[in-house]
């Protein structure tokens, strides 16, 4: 694994790159260009970059009259406020017109850190999921980051991309990866049990894998890095195999990843599944390796939910 680096930074290094390519694209942020990357490409092309302010819900509106006119906009600020504070003007004047705005939020999940409990947003996937047509991306890696941006630009229609704050290995570098929304790429293979991960969690379902192999346990790796629309096909094809799943998100384990996953296969394959992510609570301020510790986003808890599937499908 090559060295670490923030999925947020990939993110801002990717708009300067594709937007040297296409000038339709526009980029906007709310006062937090510094930390959401975006001013990488504010300082490569001012006359396409908008600061529009700590006024978020006017940014998303801007966003989406820019769509109108044919410009492909990239609206960033922190997850909190893309998909908690400004969900009605997400929902209403960007999904229900279905226009080409692509959200991209930063600063996701417990690992934001210092920040604290207000700004830890592990909510935002299940809300955005919600809106018809949105599609929801959370990389993770580097690597991922910026095939996501791509994808995102090819794709017509909003677009919500969840980045990170704390550095992560780049796991993705390897000739045969390929990106494509809404399918699934699998990893790593195994037949007792599938590991669904997405985001940072990623790593450390790779990591788990090799713990469970040395007690025995072969496991399965499913990177989901797109949410919605989720890859069904490659989720019954692994619930066939091993009969049990275990998900992992930096994510509150209602409505994201893990309820994702649950809904696919209850009406198709039914398969224990066990959810690992953010309990149902509020985040803590601390620093951010710290809170994945405190809130056993780990391989260490991975682990512990696999034992857990099994034990359900041996009882079946």
């Amino acid at each position: 694994m090559a060295d670490k680096i923030a999925t947020r930074e990939a993110y801002g290094n990717a708009l300067a790159e594709f937007g040297a390519q296409n000038n339709d694209i526009v980029v906007l942020d709310a006062d937090l260009a510094e930390a959401t990357k975006t001013c990488v490409f504010k300082k490569k092309f001012p006359e396409r970059f908008f600061d529009c302010g700590i006024a978020e819900n006017n940014m998303f509106g801007v966003a989406a009259g820019l769509a109108t006119t044919g410009k492909i906009p990239f609206a960033s600020t922190f997850a909190m406020f893309a998909a908690g504070r400004s969900f009605d003007q997400v929902r209403n004047s960007i999904g229900y017109p279905h226009l080409n705005v692509k959200i991209c939020a930063t600063h996701g999940g417990v690992s934001v850190g210092e920040d604290g409990a207000t700004h830890q947003c592990c909510e935002d996937m299940a809300l955005m999921r919600t809106i018809p047509g949105m599609v929801v991306m959370n990389p993770s890696d580097a690597v991922e980051a910026r095939c996501a941006v791509e994808a995102a630009i090819k794709y017509n229609g909003p677009v919500y991309i969840r980045f990170g704050r704390l550095p992560v290995s780049v796991i993705n570098d390897n000739e045969d990866y390929k990106f494509e929304i809404g399918k699934g790429v699998k990893l790593a293979d195994g037949n007792d049990v599938t590991i669904v991960a997405n985001g940072l969690m990623v790593e450390q379902a790779l990591i788990a894998r090799e713990i469970l192999r040395g007690e025995g346990i072969l496991a399965s790796v499913v990177n989901i890095h797109t949410i919605k629309p989720i890859d069904k096909e490659l989720l019954i094809a692994e619930a066939q195999q091993t009969g049990a799943i275990v998900t992992t998100e930096e994510h509150n384990i209602i409505g994201g990843l893990g309820s994702a996953v649950a809904e696919a296969l209850s009406e198709v394959c039914p398969v224990p599944v066990v959810r690992h992510g953010v309990p149902d609570q509020f985040g803590k301020s601390g620093a951010g390796k710290d809170l994945l510790e405190y809130f056993n986003l780990n391989a260490k808890g991975i682990v512990e939910k696999v034992k857990v599937a099994l034990n359900l499908k041996n009882m079946r």
